[in-house]
């Protein structure tokens, strides 16, 4: 395997449901994630497209396949390995943010570099606040999530999910809350971060 893939799949089938209704979601998929590149998952509604970023991201493990980071497969890992790894090598931005409600948007934005704990509470205070100037939420910094609106919400989970400065940014319909050009500025950053 290429020393620049930084994430890969290989065989990857997924089921959903129930035995009766069981669907089966993903058939043998296999890819290779370049250091650098940018890759879209397109199809229609219910096609496996979240299935498969969940997978990846390592949220949800397939049914059979392997998933490797840096070509080191992951299925051996035990659930706090592999929180570690998600949270060292992989930032998620949802279709919907998961913000806590009661913490600020800096707060929110450094709960993975707290988990990571490699950087100084002012370091984390820094970046938290350079990532949501970069989003354009620099002078909401101190206000609680609840008080934001919907496209503000998804503009701090953005920041959020590039907090560790992630290998590998996974993101499910990351602008569907935002308008264009919020949605044109939260691309913009996602190019500049992968150049």
């Amino acid at each position: 395997m290429n020393s620049q893939i930084c994430l890969s799949c290989k065989g990857i089938e997924r089921y959903l449901g129930e035995e009766e209704e069981r669907v089966h979601a993903l058939r043998g998929v296999s890819l290779e994630v370049e250091a650098g590149s940018v890759h879209a998952v397109v199809g229609p509604s219910g096609c496996g497209k979240s299935t498969l970023l969940y997978i990846l991201g390592l949220l949800d493990p397939p049914d059979t396949g392997q998933v490797a980071i840096e070509s080191k497969s992951v299925s051996h890992l035990s659930d706090d390995e592999l929180a570690r790894t998600r949270n060292k090598f992989i930032g998620f931005i949802f279709q919907f943010h998961f913000l806590m409600e009661d913490f600020t948007a800096q707060e929110n934005v450094m709960i993975p570099m707290r988990k990571l704990g490699q950087l100084s509470d002012v370091q984390m205070r820094e970046r938290a606040n350079d990532l949501l100037e970069a989003v354009g939420l620099g002078d909401k910094l101190r206000r609680a999530s609840r008080h934001l609106s919907g496209g503000e919400q998804q503009r701090v989970a953005i920041a959020r999910a590039l907090a560790n400065d992630p290998r590998v940014i996974l993101a499910d319909e990351p602008t569907g809350n935002l308008d264009t050009a919020n949605s044109d500025r939260a691309f913009e950053l996602l190019q500049n971060i992968v150049k």
